[in-house]
């Protein structure tokens, strides 16, 4: 059985330009209604001395600055608070669009936990959480 089951692996793993690995030749076996075990296909792929295509490291978008001091944690990472605008968070993310991608940053306010500030931009710069700040003195 496992020479057969061998054979419809290689089979699969050509098919799918070697990029197949034993998850997706399981499903795909399974599919076919040719019932094996994840770990069987796992095996006799190792057998067969054949393996999927691995992705590589993701890319480090964020380069720290050696040369320059960490900031302060001024709340000892104690992120509570007993009242509302006692303490206030502040982190950016971006996002994909159709048009390009997209920054945002908002300001959480710690006890409310909701956000109470945000800016969008299409550029990442110290401004765009400054405004987002502002934006919170403002409204207060």
């Amino acid at each position: 059985m496992d020479e057969q089951n061998k054979i419809n692996i290689y089979r699969i793993w050509e098919q799918n330009f070697q990029v197949y690995g034993a998850r997706k030749i399981w499903r795909q076996m399974n599919w076919q209604g040719q019932c094996i075990a994840r770990c069987t296909v796992g095996r006799l792929m190792r057998d067969l001395e054949i393996a999927g295509v691995r992705h590589g490291k993701r890319l480090r978008t964020t380069m720290p600055d050696q040369s320059r001091p960490c900031p302060q944690d001024l709340v000892l990472r104690q992120f509570a608070a007993s009242r509302p605008d006692q303490l206030w968070g502040a982190d950016f993310t971006y996002v994909s669009t159709w048009q390009g991608w997209l920054y945002v940053a908002f300001v959480i306010d710690a006890y409310a936990k909701r956000i109470v500030g945000w800016r969008v931009s299409s550029q990442m710069t110290t401004d765009l959480i400054m405004d987002a700040l502002g934006m919170r003195i403002t409204t207060h």
